[in-house]
């Protein structure tokens, strides 16, 4: 790492910490020549794959965008800002490891709606009327009685 101040290469590592769940390291670092210290950031840089939405566009994955969706499915229903998270890390591992260079943005949907069907009954409901369209009331029928009857077959 090249100093800020002075522009030589060598750098000495005097303090490292976890940041952000582990997720990033904070490092304080000494110049070995003018002795200023300074602090950088280290994360890993993860290759999402491009996303192809309904019209056929690709865009780079947005995980705002994503938790953008749930939040507004989630909306003042009570879940935890916790499982919220635990959710999308969920969504985004699955993209990461699927191993693929684009995927459908209607395959993240359906996971998204897995994930909130666990969250919140009412949630999925909402995610699932604006995701696939729901025209009228019998769409968001159809899609009660299937929860319903899952539950029965629980019972």
């Amino acid at each position: 790492m090249n100093c800020p101040f002075c522009s030589k290469d060598d750098t000495k590592v005097v303090d490292s910490r976890l940041m952000a769940d582990g997720r990033q390291v904070r490092r304080r670092r000494e110049c070995q020549r003018c002795k200023e210290r300074f602090t950088t950031y280290e994360s890993a840089e993860l290759v999402f794959p491009a996303i192809i939405k309904r019209d056929g566009r690709r865009e780079p994955f947005s995980e705002q965008n994503l938790r953008t969706g749930i939040l507004r499915a989630l909306e003042k229903r009570p879940v935890s800002v916790e499982n919220v998270e635990r959710a999308i890390g969920s969504i985004s591992h699955r993209l990461q490891s699927s191993g693929v260079r684009e995927i459908s943005s209607q395959v993240i949907g359906e996971w998204a709606m897995q994930e909130l069907r666990s969250l919140d009954d009412i949630a999925y409901i909402r995610f699932a009327s604006v995701y696939r369209c729901f025209q009228d009331i019998s769409d968001f029928n159809s899609e009660i009685n299937k929860l319903n009857a899952e539950y029965e077959k629980k019972s």
